[in-house]
């Protein structure tokens, strides 16, 4: 078998990275390091919150310190003509928040799904936080709008099962996780605290690291007629990076 072959990776936060935490840079000095490159290239897509231009200017005030090659795509204003030789040319794509039903809509009328398949099968990273974290499993629990979260998102599908960011910070939204288990409207699956990212290799999770010292990741599952909740420890990253 090769060992050649590029890996699959995802790199999935419940909440945190530049735009949550913009004194912490951890998750975000994480997600670079895992290019084996001095400068990475690094491409922020802002979908999920309608190209927002005050979110695109603080991606680059935070990655225009650390060393990478920052740049951003939006779908109002494309960067290229050729949107799958942009994608295709980065070593990460990073994915912020907003709303996942929006995101996908647009992704999928301009065929942005299929190319970040291809990129991520072609060892491009991809990463995002909230709904840019969501957005690559089978399907999530969004708070966006009013009434979300009564109704799960319908997502990639890259990553199997189904993902509840922001599990700490908003206890509305892990009630309604439970319940849509519980009433089997979603699948089994990951739910992440603020300032944790969940990463993944192929459809493996590999390693679970946070920004806060005790933040958590969950496996979360229907068993029976019960949903069970089970931890995650993560490893706090404050004490491998020094700011």
């Amino acid at each position: 078998m090769s060992n050649n072959l590029p890996l699959k990776q995802i790199f999935a936060m419940g909440g945190g990275g530049f735009s949550m935490e913009p004194k912490n840079f951890l998750l975000d000095k994480y997600i670079l390091g895992l290019v084996d490159k001095q400068k990475p290239r690094v491409c922020f897509v802002p979908t999920a919150s309608g190209d927002s231009d005050h979110y695109i200017v603080e991606f680059y005030s935070t990655f225009g310190k650390l060393s990478c090659t920052p740049s951003h795509l939006s779908l109002f204003n494309p960067p290229a003509t050729d949107l799958k030789a942009f994608v295709l040319e980065q070593n990460i794509i990073y994915v912020g928040g907003g709303s996942p039903k929006n995101l996908i809509a647009l992704w999928r009328e301009w065929e942005l799904d299929k190319i970040l398949r291809e990129a991520w099968e072609k060892g491009i990273i991809l990463c995002g936080l909230s709904a840019g974290s969501m957005c690559w499993f089978e399907a999530g629990i969004s708070a966006y709008a009013p009434g979300s979260l009564n109704n799960p998102v319908k997502c990639l599908g890259f990553l199997k099962g189904s993902h509840c960011p922001h599990y700490d910070r908003e206890p509305e939204r892990r009630l309604a996780y439970h319940r849509l288990l519980s009433e089997e409207l979603l699948d089994d699956g990951y739910a992440a605290d603020d300032g944790v990212g969940l990463y993944f290799v192929g459809d493996r999770l590999e390693k679970i690291v946070s920004s806060r010292p005790n933040a958590k990741a969950y496996r979360v599952e229907k068993i029976g007629e019960t949903v069970k909740e089970t931890p995650l420890q993560a490893t706090y990253l404050g004490n491998l990076f020094k700011d």
